[in-house]
C-alpha cells in the first residue's frame, strides 16, 4: 500500500506521515528533507546561474551525510532554503528516482511532501491533502521550535510560511496543489490526535471501497 501526503508548509503533513507510518507498518519518507538539505548546502550562494548548477550539483550527489543536522534542516530557514531550489526542475529530476525507488519497495511506504499524488506517486493506493490555516501553521511550528529551546520571531515565521507558500504556488515543476482524486484534509481546528484518526479513517474507508467491502 502506498499512501501520499501532501500539503503546505507546515500543515503537519509530516506528522500525519509518521503516524499513519506507524499504524500500518510502513516505512516512511519525507521528500521535503531531501530538498532542505540541498537548500541548506548551497544557502550562502547568490541566486543566477551558479546557484543552479551548484544545487544540481549537490542534487545528483546527495548522500546521508548531508541529511545528519535535523535541527537545521528542519527549521523555518531550512524550509525557506528548500523553496529556493525546488523550483529548479534538474534538482527536482534528481531527486525523483529516490523517491520513486523507496515507493516501490514490498509492502509498500508513505511519503510526504509537496508532489507525491501528482508527480512522484501518481498510483498511489491513498492520497491525501493537509491543508490548514496559515497563522495557525505558524503557531504550530512556532511551538516546535520553542520545545527545541529556541527563541521564535512569530512576525518573521509568519511571512517565512507565507514566501514558501508563494514559491510552492509558483513553481512550475511541483506540486502545490491537490491531485484530482486526493482526500482533503483540513487541520486548522483539529490536534494531531484528531489529525490522525482522520487519516486513519480515510485510508481505512478508501482501502475497503477499492477491495469492494
Amino acid at each position: 500500500m502506498i499512501i501520499a501526503v501532501d500539503g503546505p508548509a507546515a500543515s503537519g503533513k509530516g506528522t500525519l506521515a509518521e503516524g499513519l507510518a506507524r499504524h500500518y507498518g510502513l516505512p516512511h519518507l519525507d521528500t521535503g528533507l531531501l530538498y532542505r538539505a540541498v537548500g541548506w548546502a548551497v544557502r550562502e550562494v547568490p541566486e543566477g546561474p551558479d546557484f543552479e548548477a551548484r544545487a544540481i550539483a549537490v542534487a545528483q550527489g546527495l548522500d546521508a551525510a548531508h541529511l545528519r543536522n535535523l535541527d537545521e534542516l528542519t527549521s523555518a530557514e531550512g524550509g525557506v532554503f528548500a523553496s529556493r531550489v525546488a523550483v529548479i526542475g534538474a534538482v527536482r529530476q534528481a531527486m525523483r528516482q529516490y523517491q520513486r525507488e523507496f515507493a516501490a519497495r514490498p509492502g509498500g511506504a508513505v511519503l510526504d511532501g509537496r508532489d507525491i499524488g501528482t508527480v512522484i506517486c501518481p498510483q498511489a493506493d491513498v492520497k491525501l491533502f493537509i491543508t490548514c490555516d496559515s497563522k495557525v501553521r505558524m503557531e504550530r511550528r512556532a511551538r516546535q521550535l520553542e520545545n527545541r529551546g529556541l527563541t521564535v520571531d512569530r512576525y518573521a515565521l509568519y511571512h517565512q510560511i507565507e514566501e514558501r507558500d508563494a514559491r510552492d504556488r509558483a513553481n512550475p515543476h511541483g506540486g502545490f496543489y491537490k491531485a484530482d482524486d486526493a482526500h482533503l484534509l483540513d487541520t486548522t481546528l483539529l490536534d494531531i490526535e484528531a489529525s490522525l484518526r482522520a487519516a486513519i479513517a480515510i485510508v481505512d474507508g478508501t482501502m475497503a471501497h477499492k477491495a469492494g467491502l
